[in-house]
């Protein structure tokens, strides 16, 4: 695993009430659901860039409310007219 060092206000500590290990540890999570929100990671990497299993990662993104789906419009649109077609509507 890489470390990667960020340096922060000491009022930031305070202001979340969190200390150094606690941020760490959520500034982790954070950007592992907004780096799959933005689809930049699959779940799976997602899950492991938060530290987290799986089934922790979606509890993590129902907590911050982000769609565990990544559909785009069109993809959606393709697959509700694919289940029409294959409905019979």
């Amino acid at each position: 695993m890489t470390t990667v060092q960020i340096d922060l206000p000491e009022g930031v500590f305070s202001a979340l009430h969190r200390d150094p290990q606690e941020m760490s540890e959520e500034m982790r999570k954070v950007a592992a659901v907004k780096w799959y929100e933005m689809g930049r990671i699959s779940q799976e990497r997602a899950a492991e860039t938060a530290g987290v299993s799986r089934a922790e990662f979606l509890n993590l993104l129902a907590q911050f409310k982000v769609c565990p789906f990544q559909y785009t419009k069109e993809e959606l649109e393709q697959e509700i007219a694919n289940y029409s077609k294959k409905a019979g509507h």
